[in-house]
């Protein structure tokens, strides 16, 4: 097995409650029933953190935190003072590296909007906020409890509060939607001027309310148009897209995605958590954590964790990978797979006939073609681990 090089290292923190469960929502998310145990579970992920680290010390040992998203379920519905206590707990066990990106999702409900520049002093950097849309019409059809004046006043709190950066997420192909209204919507985004936008197509996914009951969404030819003129929007205003959903501004890209699809390393705390880590001795184990509250509160966190066959890293690294836009290293390729390039030759030479890729001595970089049929070119390198 080669040594490998240990790639960045993030944290993921997962705040499993929400208000309400969306009917597109196949997160690992629940509907707040009374008052949530705040205290009890920033305790619990905390313990989670310092049983990871006695058992990944052989990967951990003298890496700093890159950066930590705080994801869910609605993380903004826990105060600045127990996020506070989180990121302190945090620190206070591992260190973080001197730029370290910290986000938190947030409900734009403007209670929780108020909360903002509370979270800022806890020493987070970065919001994500689930807009959606900014038409009350789609917003009661997708199941969110804002609506769009809250929304805008919501980021108007995350300009004021003294945050590095904040993202607005922003669906398009919603139940009955024509291009003008993804187009409005998009435009009203754009008005609002975030550093980042994350532009996505609602997918209807198995378990869900809308897999019970799928509502009307528009056919292929309309989505088409709405991602083709969308794009060309956003492209216009300054954005630049670095990920199939993912446009920003000049250095306002998410770092901590960035590692996600970089191949990096991510622990991970709280209910249904999953995580990666690399070890020099040529490793890579991903594990999750349990899923429901009620577990998670009893102690009970690792859920399963198992090893990367060698088989199945080209497949793993090139899912992640191309879904930037970015040049691939070769070399990154080498290092954070332990496999040589020659391992992949096949693959390579074919994707680069069919026009999936091109090529130069040091890197690997995706076509528009490429992008299009980005199953069949990440299919080429899952037959190898069949």
């Amino acid at each position: 097995m080669a040594i490998l090089t240990l790639p960045p290292l993030s944290l993921y923190v997962h705040i499993p409650w929400c208000v309400q469960k969306c009917p597109y929502c196949d997160f690992n998310s629940h509907a707040q029933k009374g008052a949530i145990p705040e205290a009890e579970y920033v305790q619990h992920l905390l313990q989670d953190l310092q049983q990871d680290l006695s058992r990944l010390k052989d990967s951990v040992s003298e890496r700093k935190l890159h950066s930590i998203f705080i994801g869910g379920g609605t993380p903004s519905l826990f105060s600045a003072e127990s996020i506070a206590t989180l990121l302190n707990g945090i620190q206070s066990q591992i260190p973080f590296s001197e730029n370290i990106e910290i986000t938190l999702e947030a409900n734009p409900g403007t209670a929780e909007a108020e909360r903002f520049k509370g979270y800022v002093k806890a020493g987070v950097t970065r919001i994500s906020m689930g807009i959606q849309s900014f038409s009350d019409e789609k917003l009661h059809a997708l199941g969110r409890i804002h609506n769009s004046d809250e929304a805008k006043t919501a980021v108007q709190f995350a300009k004021n509060s003294g945050l590095k950066s904040f993202n607005l997420d922003l669906m398009h192909g919603l139940p009955n939607q024509t291009l003008a209204q993804a187009l409005d919507d998009l435009r009203q985004a754009i008005a609002l001027e975030p550093p980042h936008l994350s532009w996505y197509q609602l997918t209807i996914e198995p378990n869900t309310m809308f897999a019970y009951r799928p509502p009307r969404l528009p056919d292929d030819d309309e989505l088409w148009d709405i991602f083709e003129q969308g794009h060309q929007l956003l492209t216009e205003a300054g954005y630049q897209q670095y990920e199939t959903s993912a446009y920003a501004k000049t250095d306002f890209q998410c770092q901590h995605n960035l590692n996600y699809w970089r191949f990096g390393d991510y622990l991970a705390i709280g209910c249904g958590a999953h995580g990666k880590m690399t070890f020099a001795n040529g490793d890579i184990l991903r594990y999750s954590k349990t899923k429901h509250p009620k577990g998670y509160l009893r102690g009970e966190y690792l859920y399963e964790q198992k090893n990367v066959a060698e088989i199945d890293r080209a497949f793993e690294f090139f899912m992640n990978r191309f879904r930037l836009l970015e040049a691939v290293p070769k070399l990154e390729f080498e290092q954070f797979t332990g496999l040589p390039q020659s391992a992949v030759k096949n693959q390579i030479d074919f994707a680069l006939q069919q026009n999936y890729l091109t090529e130069t001595a040091t890197h690997w970089q995706i076509t528009q073609h490429g992008k299009l049929f980005l199953n069949e070119l990440l299919e080429l390198f899952l037959a190898e681990s069949e």
